[in-house]
């Protein structure tokens, strides 16, 4: 039974994630193990792939060592379903600037910067707490059987910018738009920390185990 794969690379909230895929997991009656794990062989054979991410942009990219990169560009090429949360998402861009350029995985278009505009405002980064999710409802899988009213917990001062309108799913308002779920393909991310998010968060959770792009 191939598992469900979250990957360790010293990112941060490895345990939380976890736990939200063994109990979005469990809700469904799925039969595949929830493992931590930062070996590539696992990767490469994984069901789904959840990458969590906490910090900055650059100290999770270089996680990604020992061939852990290869592999997730192996595994999600294959049509393997991805999903990143919050610096986990961020990574799927283009590149971070946080703490200088930073390439990313370029899976989608855009680049990871300050949310400048926000603090122009006078709103206070980080953007830490509840934040309403804008989403059209039957646009995509992952938003399914969402409360219109959802709301999603995030805790960052970057965000995606030039972003491509149609990878993105669902977005928030803090001081400008931010996007808050993307996808492409089988590749899919949340800005906000899914694993914090109660029940809108096991609600995504579950829509992604069972998404079948």
């Amino acid at each position: 039974m191939k598992p469900i794969v979250v990957i360790d690379y010293n990112g941060g909230n490895l345990a939380s994630a976890a736990q939200a895929a063994r109990r979005a997991s469990a809700d469904l009656g799925l039969p595949n193990p929830v493992v931590i794990t930062g070996d590539p062989a696992v990767v490469r054979d994984a069901e789904r792939i959840i990458l969590p991410g906490q910090g900055a942009f650059a100290n999770c990219a270089a996680g990604l060592h020992g061939g852990l990169r290869a592999a997730l560009d192996d595994a999600t090429a294959a049509g393997t379903p991805f999903l990143g949360i919050c610096v986990g998402m961020q990574l799927m861009a283009e590149r971070g600037l946080e703490h200088g350029e930073t390439p990313g995985f370029c899976w989608i278009d855009g680049e990871i910067a300050r949310m400048d505009q926000a603090a122009a405002e006078g709103l206070r980064l980080p953007h830490m707490g509840w934040n309403r999710l804008d989403y059209r409802a039957g646009m995509h899988p992952l938003t399914e059987g969402l409360s219109p009213d959802a709301h999603g917990y995030f805790v960052h001062s970057y965000a995606l910018r030039n972003w491509n309108p149609a990878d993105l799913v669902a977005s928030a308002e803090y001081g400008g738009v931010v996007p808050a779920i993307v996808a492409r393909g089988n590749r899919c991310g949340t800005q906000f920390h899914v694993e914090k998010s109660q029940r809108t968060g096991l609600r995504i959770m579950a829509n992604f185990l069972l998404w079948q792009p």
